[in-house]
């Protein structure tokens, strides 16, 4: 079924203009959360240098995706624009360009990074490995049909369409597993914290709570499905509106995982300030609290 109420230059134009948008946002959480990784610490040694790394991955994958879509925008709306086939219409659609290609594999690098944080919180929280096997198998699924995805891309000749089989059924089996990955290990992750702080809630020594991070986890994890969810309909419609939305998940991955380590390290700092106040014994809700350093 075919519905395209945008046409393909305006929706590029438009999710440039919004994925640039979103990326500035995505700076600034960033600037946020290496100052957040590295408040108060006296040696590099202290720095939690897997989630250090990741966050720096997801800057350098965010801000790669948006340069190749600014560069595309003024190839498409510039210097191709007169002598391309179709004008620019026909240049965004043109999924033969290497630009295209590379745009696709820099956000299906960034998905698996993403999901993969995801899974390694639950492995953190979770005293049993068990619980993240189907996550990891969904997380491999994804691996599986992205690299599916790329390969039909690379393949594909100048007359192929995106929404065009097996391309599109490649494109909506990745989606629809990242948004079931997403959903289920953000859900068993908020479901344990919420656990244990509930288990904890009677012998604490102090009023803090990780109420405030489960309700983060789960705003992060809507925003993100959302985001994917939105795009799948408009993908299983042939809709350019997925163009939009596709482009505007990338910083969007970024943010909502550094909104997580931002809001942890203010509930860190919280927790300090009323131990050092009133200087209590160690609680075993601050020692399942100390799972969550390696968030």
């Amino acid at each position: 079924m075919t519905s395209n109420v945008i046409s393909l230059d305006s929706a590029n134009v438009l999710s440039t203009s919004l994925e640039c948008i979103l990326y500035g946002f995505s700076v600034l959480m960033f600037i946020g959360t290496v100052r957040a990784l590295t408040y108060n610490l006296c040696r590099m040694q202290d720095i939690n240098r897997p989630i250090f790394v990741v966050a720096i991955l997801l800057f350098v994958t965010s801000t790669a995706h948006v340069v190749v879509d600014i560069f595309r925008a003024e190839e498409g709306l510039v210097k191709y624009r007169d002598t391309f086939p179709g004008g620019p219409a026909g240049f965004f659609g043109d999924i033969t360009q290497k630009s295209y290609a590379t745009k696709h594999a820099i956000c299906l690098l960034q998905t698996l990074l993403a999901d993969g944080v995801v899974i390694y919180r639950c492995f953190v929280v979770w005293p049993c490995v068990w619980v993240i096997v189907v996550p990891s198998l969904l997380w491999c699924g994804s691996v599986v049909t992205g690299v599916g995805v790329n390969y039909y891309i690379a393949q594909a000749s100048s007359s192929t369409v995106i929404f065009a089989k097996p391309l599109a059924q490649w494109i909506t089996a990745f989606v629809i597993l990242t948004i079931i990955n997403n959903v289920l290990s953000s859900g068993l992750l908020a479901y344990r914290i919420w656990v244990i702080d509930r288990n904890s809630s009677t012998i604490r020594a102090t009023k803090s709570t990780m109420m405030p991070i489960i309700r983060v986890l789960i705003d992060a994890a809507v925003l993100y499905s959302a985001t994917l969810i939105t795009t799948l309909i408009c993908f299983l419609y042939s809709n350019n509106g997925q163009i939009i939305f596709l482009d505007m998940a990338v910083p969007i991955m970024a943010i909502t995982f550094y909104m997580v380590l931002i809001r942890i390290a203010i509930a860190r700092q919280t927790r300090s300030h009323l131990s050092t106040s009133t200087a209590p014994s160690r609680t075993p809700s601050e020692m399942e609290q100390g799972k969550l350093r390696p968030f």
